[in-house]
């Protein structure tokens, strides 16, 4: 065989060179051995040292979960609150309530003058007279009595002043209008108790306004004249009025009860004498 026809069957037939290197390595895995012509292991690139922060990866925080809320702070949180230009009116409410229970209150009657005074004064009397006139030791005064006893104020303010005892020592047997409806008042009256006298003269306590004053009350107040009824209006104008002229003159002693007819001639009606000695009634 020629050299070159061996060459090729050679060339043909041989194994590579690598795959009887792995068959070798595998058999002296195998038994245990080493191969001296074992091919090198070829040696890693180091790893650079690095920090331990850099080696170990950075683990980011695990975020805390919250706890649900309870229904009520749920409720609180998610309630619509009160826009705060409103809190001052909020603020107010306190007076508002306080204005509208005023404006709901009846209005009371301011009472002044004459009026006012024998209020005051009635309180003394009311005793004997009731606290509203129903009577009791002393005589009727609710209901007209007063009036019908007195058409005229002078005549009660003279009576009241003096008292009975002092008309029964006058010789008067009555007292007011002899023609009175139901009868004329005798100065024991039906229960025999004398009236007793007020006025500072006379021996009792009151000045000549606060008598004034306390007439004016029972006229008007508890025997229950109308003031604008036109019979009256004159005489409530005049006596018993908060601007009444002779109350006023009474009050700051320019006027008496025995100088008032000629003090105040100039009044239409004109005023009757109502003096501060027991008198028979007098008639207009």
């Amino acid at each position: 065989m020629s050299d070159e026809v061996f060459r090729e069957v050679r060339a043909v037939t041989e194994i590579p060179e690598h795959l009887l290197n792995r068959s070798k390595a595998r058999r002296e895995a195998a038994s245990g051995e080493s191969s001296s012509d074992a091919s090198p292991a070829v040696a890693k690139p180091a790893t650079p040292a690095t920090t331990d922060s850099a080696a170990s990866p950075k683990v980011a925080p695990v975020a805390k979960v919250a706890a649900p809320d309870p229904a009520y702070v749920v409720a609180a949180k998610t309630r619509r609150k009160i826009p705060f230009w409103a809190m001052a009116g909020l603020s107010l409410l306190p007076i508002w309530a306080f204005l509208y229970l005023v404006a709901l209150s009846p209005e009371e009657k301011k009472v002044e003058g004459p009026i006012a005074k024998g209020i005051e004064v009635y309180g003394g009397c009311a005793g004997c007279h009731g606290a509203n006139g129903s009577g009791g030791a002393g005589q009727v005064l609710y209901q007209g009595n007063a009036v019908k006893t007195f058409p005229h104020i002078e005549d009660m303010l003279n009576f009241v002043y003096n008292g009975s005892q002092k008309y029964l020592s006058a010789g008067l047997a009555s007292y007011g209008d002899p023609n009175r409806e139901g009868g004329v008042h005798t100065l024991l009256g039906y229960n025999g108790a004398a009236m007793p006298q007020q006025g500072e003269s006379a021996g009792g306590a009151l000045t000549e306004y606060e008598i004034l004053g306390v007439v004016c009350h029972i006229r008007y107040d508890l025997a229950g004249i109308d003031p604008a009824d036109e019979q009256w209006a004159a005489e409530y104008e005049h006596w018993c009025s908060p601007e009444s002229p002779i109350f006023k003159a009474l009050q700051d002693g320019s006027s008496t009860f025995d100088t008032l007819a000629d003090d105040f001639k100039d009044l239409m009606p004109t005023p009757i004498a109502v003096g501060t000695t027991p008198r028979a009634n007098k008639s207009k």
